[in-house]
């Protein structure tokens, strides 16, 4: 799909303003920071390889990009391999960059906190790449992983202190928002996998933090709870719009995984999953029904709801400083995280 467009005539075919025009003949514009109001979260935080904060910052130009958070000796506890957390973005599969200050702000600090490297693979973004190329980004990128702990990767400075650092027997996924979606995709997708195919590596647990499933009907929480600015209804509808394959609706099982056509979750070899909710989110009724669902097939879920806060609320790095209930949430969270890594 064409990035750009001379042509006089083209017509927008979907827009969310601030951020994206998809137009007729396929050309996109696009806002790379965003509106105004988004800019203290869009900024872009450059790496730092000497620790800053207990945890150095580093980009590894692999297929696809990765950046790391690495933290430093004394905040790794006894020295031991840590486990590795593979971060997925969220943003609807439209938009953000893991290079960006909100997440810079909570994986800067969930790393050391957990005791844990996070690895966050920079996606292909929609519309330019519709789905499933940001599902098959995030397995590439676990596949450059087990290439990575087997010693067959290609050689890097960044790629050897992560070797010397992971844990790969104890590998996470991790995502936010539509990020919790491919957790869900890429978990299936490689339990799928042979036995030994892994080898080194270990899928462990998912973490899915505020998961963006949806559907086209409605739900009671999208209908009752309060919109924010990064979170409305507007947007529910049309990122998918622009992130699905041409013709799908949000039923499609990337966006809703429990139901027809998606997969029988009976089927499925899912790692134990921690799925983080947010009491006032929009998406939390559809997020308690995937719970719901899992728990049914059979699988090993924990569910973590933080009251009081909406969609996402722990990226919003300025606003969780300075508001009070949203920062007691963010540190609860964080520890759940860590209880459940703890854990596993």
């Amino acid at each position: 799909m064409a990035a750009a467009s001379n042509n006089p005539n083209r017509v927008v075919v979907v827009e969310v303003p601030g951020w994206i025009r998809l137009y007729d003949d396929g050309s996109v514009d696009r806002a790379w920071n965003g509106p105004p109001v988004a800019h203290f979260l869009t900024a872009t935080v450059p790496p730092n390889d000497s620790p800053r904060d207990g945890v150095s910052v580093l980009d590894l130009p692999a297929d696809p990009a990765l950046r790391l958070y690495l933290p430093s000796a004394t905040n790794a506890g006894d020295g031991r391999r840590l486990p590795l957390l593979l971060h997925f973005h969220g943003g609807g599969f439209c938009i953000t960059h893991p290079s960006w200050s909100m997440y810079h702000h909570f994986y800067s600090r969930l790393a050391p906190s957990a005791g844990a490297a996070v690895v966050s693979v920079v996606l292909p973004l929609a519309p330019e790449h519709r789905l499933p190329a940001a599902v098959d980004a995030a397995y590439r990128a676990l596949l450059y992983l087990r290439s990575l702990a087997a010693g067959t990767a290609a050689e890097h400075p960044v790629a050897e202190r992560l070797r010397k650092a992971a844990d790969f027997s104890r590998v996470f996924l991790l995502g936010d928002s539509s990020g919790g979606n491919l957790v869900h995709e890429v978990a299936a997708r490689a339990g799928a996998a042979e036995e030994g195919f892994w080898a080194p590596v270990r899928v462990v647990g998912g973490i899915l933090l505020h998961p963006g499933f949806g559907r086209e009907e409605r739900s009671r929480s999208e209908v009752e709870n309060q919109p924010t600015p990064f979170m409305s209804l507007e947007l529910l509808d049309k990122f998918p719009a622009m992130a699905l394959p041409i013709g799908a609706t949000k039923d499609h099982p990337i966006t809703w995984p429990v139901g027809e056509p998606a997969p029988a979750l009976e089927g499925l070899r899912l790692p134990p999953l921690l799925v983080a909710v947010a009491e006032g989110d929009l998406l939390r009724d559809r997020e308690v029904e995937y719970c719901e669902a899992m728990r049914r097939a059979g699988k090993e879920v924990e569910v973590v709801m933080s009251r009081d806060v909406g969609h996402c609320f722990f990226l919003y790095g300025d606003l969780v400083g300075s508001e009070p209930v949203a920062a007691s949430r963010t540190g609860e969270l964080i520890e759940a995280i860590k209880g459940f890594v703890d854990r596993h």
